[in-house]
């Protein structure tokens, strides 16, 4: 048996976005032990992925584990991360990789210039695949995956005043800048005018927003904080919606085939980091005709404008029609 070595070292959507590109090397190359690398922090998301052998694992720095991973005597690597530290692992591994092709050219183009037709209209999903595509590696167009234990699967009937509840909307207040995060007054909205149950999902530095909206809406549930992402994940898979900006959940809600509403502030859609496979129902709401946007391809503590219309001027009335 051959051995691949599948590179991707963060962050939480990044990482499910590879999914496809382990399942296909799997399925349609049976001759190849398929391991990957990654932080300890995002191995819990690919633990209960069948179709890896191995998973490796560091806490600071991938050369934390050189030794392990030059021992296993890799016959291909396949670098989905493609930064200095992948560069430094493959060269210390000394055999033959493919690397992701990034678009930093392009992106660079599209922030300072709004030069937004340069940006292939390729997901990065398919990017990531074409990656493999030379040793015969096909998209089989099954969408991302996501799997979960036993033991992260979370009862919903647990968290609301009735166990007579069925349906919800998963609201995610977390992003890891904050201009990709729906701002507190547009989170309001949302929750004043949903028709359905409300929880409301995010990490511990998120709890003080969810604090801040229980204040106002005694009735919507706060699991900012408490769940893993895993748990998390659960109470994604069990929405009926699923409301998120740019975020790592996005993609897990994707995984799931859920239906989603995403909502663009200084990044955009067309950077190739949508919901890969959509659900027919899905909404993508962002501004098009502001000339500030987009303003980064990651993103900021502040609107370099201050007055943040990218998220402020979305119109959230419809959410009242979801059902």
């Amino acid at each position: 048996m051959q051995k691949i070595l599948i590179i991707r070292f963060s962050s939480i959507g990044d990482i499910v976005l590879t999914t496809p590109v382990i399942r296909c090397l799997k399925e349609q190359l049976p001759k190849f032990v398929v391991h990957y690398v990654t932080k300890d922090a995002f191995k819990s998301i690919l633990e209960s992925n069948p179709y890896i052998d191995k998973l490796h694992s560091f806490k600071k720095d991938v050369s934390e584990i050189y030794s392990d991973l030059i021992s296993e005597n890799y016959d291909l690597v396949i670098d989905l991360h493609k930064n200095l530290r992948s560069l430094r692992l493959k060269q210390q591994l000394k055999t033959k990789s493919y690397s992701f092709k990034k678009l930093n050219v392009q992106k660079f183009l599209a922030v300072n210039f709004k030069l937004i037709k340069t940006l292939p209209t390729l997901h990065i999903v398919d990017r990531y695949l074409e990656t493999v595509a030379e040793i015969g590696v096909k998209n089989d167009h099954k969408g991302l995956d996501f799997f979960l234990k036993e033991e992260d699967k979370v009862n919903t009937k647990d968290l609301f005043f009735s166990n007579t509840e069925t349906k919800f909307i998963a609201l995610v207040v977390g992003g890891s800048y904050y201009t990709k995060k729906i701002p507190v007054n547009k989170l309001k909205e949302i929750c004043a005018s949903a028709s359905l149950p409300v929880i409301v999902l995010g990490g511990h530095e998120d709890i003080s927003i969810a604090k801040e909206l229980k204040k106002e809406f005694s009735y919507i549930i706060n699991a900012c904080g408490i769940f893993s992402i895993n748990q998390s994940a659960s109470l994604i898979q069990q929405a009926e919606w699923v409301i998120t900006s740019d975020t790592g959940l996005m993609h897990i809600a994707s995984a799931f085939n859920k239906k989603i509403i995403t909502v663009w502030g200084n990044t955009i859609p067309e950077f190739g980091m949508g919901p890969y496979l959509p659900n027919t129902e899905n909404k993508i709401l962002e501004i098009k005709s502001l000339s500030c946007r987009p303003c980064s391809k990651l993103g900021y503590k502040k609107c370099p404008k201050d007055h943040f219309k990218c998220m402020n001027d979305i119109d959230y009335s419809f959410i009242k029609k979801l059902v």
